[in-house]
């Protein structure tokens, strides 16, 4: 499936959470604390609050690098949401979306202080 989506982009201050992330989980790579990231935000009902992101000084990867093995999966969900949320799903909503839902969730598991490993951050995909 060809992604609409090229680059993946976090602000930095979402890269400062990741960091934190990285360090408490330690999970190295951006691509899978962000893939978490989506999943949670994806996971709650309400739609994110459209607010803008700056995204220069933080972190960019190719949207192959961000979905690996599963970038399909991830665009599938992505879509299915924003009809959900009757937004449409055209490129420019998917991308927005996406980056809406990817510091909702980067902010969630940041901010969740049960989270303080990585066995904590498995436990929510069974929480749910």
């Amino acid at each position: 499936m060809e992604a609409p989506i090229k680059q993946v982009r976090i602000s930095k201050t979402a890269k400062e959470k990741l960091i934190k992330l990285k360090r408490i989980t330690k999970i190295d790579n951006w691509n899978i604390l962000c893939r978490w990231a989506l999943c949670r935000s994806l996971a709650e009902p309400t739609i994110p609050s459209p607010v803008p992101i700056k995204t220069a000084d933080g972190v960019e990867m190719t949207w192959d690098i961000f979905g690996g093995e599963i970038a399909n999966i991830l665009l599938i969900a992505l879509k299915q949401r924003c009809h959900q949320d009757s937004l449409g799903t055209e490129n420019t909503i998917l991308k927005e979306q996406l980056a809406l839902h990817l510091h909702r969730g980067i902010d969630y598991l940041a901010g969740d202080s049960n989270l303080e490993n990585i066995e904590d951050l498995i436990s929510l995909a069974f929480d749910r």
